[in-house]
C-alpha cells in the first residue's frame, strides 16, 4: 500500500495557496497508530476551564463508526471520492488550513471579518484563541483515545495534503481536533461580530471540510467536531474570565474593523468561489 502527500514552502494566504503543490511518494505503515490523540495546540497557556467545567464529550458524542456500519462505508466513500482534489486549489486550501497559530487562524479569518486582526490590533482575541485550543483539546482527547478511529489513510490508499510522518503521525481520527478547534474560535468570532456570523461560520465551516479533503480526517470525525466546538463554546461560557475576556475582544475588533487594513479583495474573492464547492465537483 502506497500513499502520496503534497508538500508547501510555507502557509500562504489564499490567494498563494492556489498554486499547485509538487507531490512526493512515502509508504504507509502497516499498522494504525497506537498513541495518544494529538492536542489542538500541544503546549500554550492554561485552558478557561479545564476538564473540570467542560461536558463529558465521550457521552455527548455519538459512537465512532464501526467496520460494516452504514456511516463506516459513507466514511470511505468520502475519502476515495474527495482524493481527485489533489493538485487543485481547493487541496491547496486544505494545506493553508493545517496551520492553527493564532495568527493563521486571524488571517484566514480575514475575508469573512473583512479587516486583518494581528496581535498588534487584537491583542486580547489573538490571547484568548490558544486558550481556547487548550479547552477544545481537553473535549477532543478523551473520545479519540477512548475509540481509537484510524485515520482514513490506514484504511485506503490515497494522496494527502501534508506529511504523513509529520505531527500528525500516531494521532486518532475521531473527532477532529482541528476542526473542534477551529469550529470553536469561529463561534466565538461569530458572536464578536454578529453582523459577519454567516461569512464567519462559512469559514469556520471550510475548515473542517479542508480536513476530509486534505485525507487526514473522515467526514463522521469532521462532522463531529463541529458538535465537539459547540460544546466547549457553551462551557465557556461558564468561566467570568473569558466573559470579561469576550468583553475586551469584543471593543478591540470594533475599533479594528474601523481602522482597517481590508484584506486583499481578489484573495476574497478566490476564497469564496473555493467555498462554494467544498468537495468539488
Amino acid at each position: 500500500m502506497a500513499w502520496k502527500f503534497g508538500m508547501a514552502a510555507g502557509r500562504a494566504a489564499l490567494a498563494a495557496a492556489a498554486a499547485l503543490m509538487t507531490m512526493g511518494a512515502q509508504a504507509v505503515p502497516q499498522a494504525a497508530p497506537q498513541s495518544t490523540a494529538q492536542a489542538a495546540p500541544p503546549v500554550g497557556p492554561q485552558p478557561y476551564i479545564g476538564k473540570a467545567g467542560l461536558p463529558d464529550t465521550l457521552k455527548i458524542l455519538p459512537p465512532a463508526p464501526q467496520p460494516g456500519d452504514v456511516r463506516y462505508e459513507t466514511d470511505r466513500k468520502m475519502f476515495l471520492g474527495t482524493r481527485k482534489l489533489e493538485g487543485t486549489p481547493r487541496f491547496a486550501l486544505a494545506l493553508n488550513d493545517d496551520a492553527l497559530a493564532p495568527q493563521a487562524l486571524m488571517k484566514d479569518f480575514s475575508c469573512a471579518l473583512g479587516v486583518e486582526l494581528t496581535a498588534a490590533n487584537a491583542p486580547k482575541f489573538t490571547a484568548m484563541i490558544p486558550r481556547i485550543g487548550r479547552d477544545s483539546s481537553i473535549a477532543t482527547n478523551l473520545p479519540k483515545d477512548f475509540w481509537k478511529r484510524q485515520r482514513p489513510f490506514y484504511i485506503d490508499k490515497g494522496p494527502i495534503c501534508i506529511d504523513p510522518n509529520g505531527p500528525i503521525k500516531g494521532t486518532y481520527d475521531y473527532p477532529s481536533g482541528h476542526n473542534t478547534y477551529s469550529w470553536a474560535v469561529g463561534l466565538v468570532l461569530a458572536e464578536l461580530a454578529p453582523d459577519r456570523a454567516t461569512e464567519i461560520l462559512t469559514r469556520a465551516r471550510a475548515y473542517g471540510e479542508s480536513r476530509l479533503v486534505c485525507g487526514v480526517h473522515n467526514m463522521s470525525a469532521v462532522e463531529t467536531g463541529r458538535t465537539n466546538g459547540s460544546i466547549v463554546v457553551a462551557a465557556l461560557h461558564s468561566s467570568p474570565e473569558f466573559r470579561a475576556d469576550m468583553d475586551q475582544a469584543r471593543t478591540e475588533i470594533a475599533a479594528a474593523r474601523k481602522a482597517g487594513p481590508a484584506p486583499d479583495p481578489a484573495a476574497c474573492a478566490k476564497e469564496a468561489e473555493l467555498l462554494k464547492s467544498p468537495y468539488g465537483k
